[in-house]
């Protein structure tokens, strides 16, 4: 089944010059390895093709049950070089969060999200 990371998780999202931060926090600890799992930079990658110009890095933050991304040359040159709407990147994090992952079915229901 596909689930969209919102129902599993929150973000933050900030940046750093042309890099945007991207922080993906689990609801519960249980979801945790199933993050790790599906959203790997890569994957992130492919969700902000056309956006992120750059190299997409993950982090892995087990005691928080989180992960980080930074996201390069994805915003236009930053804040104060950007014509972008969102310089900043605040918005990358809602972005992040329409991404849908496969969870195969007995998973999601030991998980209770089935």
């Amino acid at each position: 089944m596909r689930i969209q990371l919102a129902k599993i998780a929150h973000a933050r999202s900030g940046d750093k010059g042309d890099t945007a931060n991207v922080g993906l926090i689990a609801f519960r600890d249980e979801v945790y390895p199933l993050l790790v799992r599906e959203v790997t930079a890569a994957r992130v990658k492919e969700h902000f093709k056309g956006i992120c110009k750059g190299d997409v890095e993950r982090f892995e933050l087990p005691n928080l049950g989180a992960l980080n991304f930074l996201l390069h040359e994805s915003l236009g040159g930053g804040g104060t070089l950007s014509l972008m709407t969102d310089a900043q990147g605040k918005t990358f994090s809602t972005a992040l969060l329409r991404l849908e992952i496969d969870v195969p079915e007995n998973e999601a229901r030991d998980l209770g999200l089935a």
